[in-house]
């Protein structure tokens, strides 16, 4: 389960568009940050995604991506184009199809991951709409089946996949459903996606035979005699009515009431307050005892002891991208659930990151099939691992929470990450400036310039860390 929004220019308080991830999953499932480089690479090359071997491009651009401990994909990312995206799991027709025939013994042959998709089209493309059309294409060429769970089968473990593909002008939001592909463009205004496909009439560009398959499938058919024929609607038509949906139509519709209650005034600091959003000023007032012990799934995704979450979630990115292509863009992260989080600004541009924030824990950063791979545990030289820690202090456990412990500790831990996060944007635009000016002159002191500043807000952050944690007990 994850959530993605963005607003686009026109939503924003100073004109940019801005995107925002939280990425759930499992709560072992460590998620690095990692930072590629621009690469030329020699004709011919390949890569071996999480299922499948594909040619590689010659030229790869350079890239952010939170990329969980097994994958080669990314949960969500940012390249040197400012091209942001992130992906949902949805349940369709065409994928309880596969899973059917694979517990069949039919051959279904695996392909490409939502997080695989991600990746390939951070490093080939310099618009969302070229994403777009990179995606789809993939996506009709080798389908989506496959585990994406560390851990699970492919009948337990595989999805299809939603994005949100932005860049400095626009955003799409691309749906698909096994091998065939909606995707709808905005240009203006705000928008959301959750678990659920929700393109329903309109869209931009699509599978040239959307309608005709759903209607040979019968999934859409001829409107009763008598009564008028309804417009095709590709959501209706593919999404797979035997999955509930009462849980992603709740936070995508809390995803969208935040944003308009916003619109036009939009910062990254609200993004962040989206991200950390578990209904505490709706009728629900947020859940009956505390978000460690969640009643509900909610944006801010904590682990549920009757084990109707997924998990954690385990990263959350703010990106703001320039006002025009060519400018840096801003990818403010934090690991584990953002209300137990910190976002420091990293960048695109740059040349390296902190070691600890690209470690995973004591299985290390390897791309094993997700259907192979053991659960990653604790270390203390992962950034992301001490998070966790942190998350679990202050709820006093690993997934049963102690009474009061949460709504005590919580307040505290905001505090002092909420002042750091206030220095780091005041200090930030000093540096994007500084940054910008070297950008066609040096670029190597640019980046070191990015570096320096990203490094500096690591450490400020591991030290508040590394405070909590020496004041908060340990678990046993």
């Amino acid at each position: 389960m994850c959530d993605t929004w963005v607003a686009l220019k026109d939503a924003t308080s100073e004109g940019k568009v801005i995107f925002a991830k939280n990425s759930d999953r499992p709560i072992f499932d460590c998620q690095p940050l990692v930072l590629r480089p621009r690469q030329h690479l020699p004709a011919g090359s390949s890569i071996q995604t999480g299922y499948i071997e594909l040619p590689q491009s010659e030229v790869t651009y350079a890239h952010l991506g939170s990329s969980p401990y097994w994958c080669w994909g990314y949960e969500e990312g940012i390249n040197e184009w400012g091209v942001a995206i992130g992906n949902e799991a949805i349940y369709t027709k065409p994928l309880r199809e596969a899973v059917t025939d694979f517990q069949q013994g039919k051959q279904v042959e695996p392909g490409l991951l939502g997080m695989d998709l991600i990746r390939i089209a951070l490093e080939r493309c310099q618009t969302s709409k070229q994403a777009v059309e990179l995606i789809g294409g993939l996506i009709e060429a080798y389908g989506q089946f496959g585990s994406g769970n560390p851990g699970k089968t492919h009948v337990q473990g595989s999805y299809d996949n939603a994005f949100i593909i932005a860049d400095p002008a626009e955003a799409w939001v691309l749906e698909a459903a096994g091998k065939r592909w909606a995707a709808r463009r905005f240009s203006e205004g705000l928008t959301s996606i959750s678990n659920e496909p929700g393109i329903r009439t309109q869209w931009s560009l699509g599978s040239p035979d959307l309608e005709g398959y759903a209607r040979q499938k019968g999934w859409w058919t001829e409107p009763l005699r008598g009564h008028p024929a309804l417009t095709f609607d590709f959501a209706q038509a593919y999404i797979d009515e035997k999955t509930a949906r009462q849980v992603s139509h709740m936070r995508v519709m809390r995803s969208r009431q935040l944003l308009e209650e916003r619109r036009g005034q939009i910062t990254p600091q609200w993004m962040m307050h989206i991200a950390r959003d578990h209904y505490e000023d709706t009728f629900l007032q947020g859940p009956y005892f505390d978000a460690a012990d969640p009643d509900f799934l909610s944006l801010c995704m904590h682990v549920s002891p009757a084990d109707f979450t997924w998990g954690n979630t385990a990263s959350s990115c703010v990106a703001v991208l320039p006002k025009e292509a060519g400018g840096l863009p801003v990818f403010w992260w934090t690991p584990g659930p953002p209300c137990n989080g910190c976002y420091v600004p990293f960048f695109p541009h740059g040349s390296r990151l902190p070691e600890m924030v690209s470690r995973a824990g004591k299985l290390g950063k390897a791309v094993i099939p997700a259907d192979q791979v053991g659960e990653d545990s604790f270390s203390p030289e992962s950034y992301w691992w001490l998070f966790r820690e942190l998350n679990d202090r202050v709820k006093g456990g690993r997934v049963n929470s102690l009474p009061g412990c949460y709504a005590e500790r919580n307040p505290q831990v905001r505090e002092r990450f909420y002042r750091l996060e206030k220095t780091f944007a005041a200090q930030l635009p000093s540096v994007v400036r500084q940054a910008g000016e070297l950008q066609e002159k040096d670029p190597a002191r640019m980046a070191k310039v990015l570096d320096d500043f990203s490094a500096a807000c690591v450490a400020q952050v591991l030290a508040e860390l590394r405070g909590l944690l020496d004041w908060l007990p340990a678990i046993e």
